[in-house]
């Protein structure tokens, strides 16, 4: 179902969701040797991770553990994977006031997650927590819907310019994470919508 009306465009309302007009609108696609990763690394607390990916990131923490930081690997000693932080929010435990502990370095700079490396070299089932999959999206749960927006970020302007340049805009380039999040069915709903609302409103 899509709700937009001329001069009024606030939301896509798809299922239980509104949907953010720039997930139609904007161009998107990551630009890793412009931005180095830098999404994994700023921010004053950790990614927000539900009580079972804490439990999953336990559990799986031997297959990248000696991927780690020797400073990550001291953090997570100390006070394991995650922690609550001032909001009361289940959070991934970080080091330096910055690094999620689960980063790593790439030659040149780039930030990476051991749990994404390990799991598209087939070494691990699990991805990474569905917050840092979901971003540069994120969901706001309400009573009765769930509202998804975009991080609008300086460090994402290389990825909007990239988006542009390839012609791919962010419901297409997120993809993959949306379907993982709400299912195939929602994001074909989703398509349809952007694209009916491109239509009537060129960009």
């Amino acid at each position: 179902m899509t709700n937009f009306e001329e001069e009024e465009t606030v939301m896509l309302q798809i299922q239980d969701t509104l949907v953010s007009l720039d997930l139609a609108e904007r161009y998107f696609c990551c630009d890793l040797d412009a931005c180095l990763g830098e999404c994994c690394i700023q921010g004053d607390a950790g990614a927000p991770i539900t009580k079972s990916e804490y439990l999953t990131l336990k559990e799986k923490l031997p297959i990248v553990w000696d991927e780690l930081l020797p400073a990550a690997q001291r953090e997570i000693e100390a006070n394991g994977v995650g922690y609550i932080d001032e909001e009361g929010d289940l959070v991934t435990s970080i080091i330096d006031g910055r690094n999620c502990v689960f980063t790593c370095y790439a030659p040149g700079g780039k930030c990476l997650c051991t749990f994404d490396r390990a799991y598209r070299e087939g070494r691990c089932d699990f991805r990474k927590p569905m917050s840092c999959y979901l971003y540069p999206l994120r969901l706001t749960e309400y009573p009765t819907f769930t509202a998804v927006n975009y991080h609008r970020w300086s460090i994402c302007r290389s990825a909007e310019a990239n988006g542009k340049r390839l012609g791919i805009r962010l419901y297409q380039f997120m993809r993959d994470p949306l379907i993982a999040r709400f299912g195939q069915e929602w994001y074909d709903e989703l398509c349809e919508a952007c694209e009916a609302y491109l239509e009537e409103y060129p960009q």
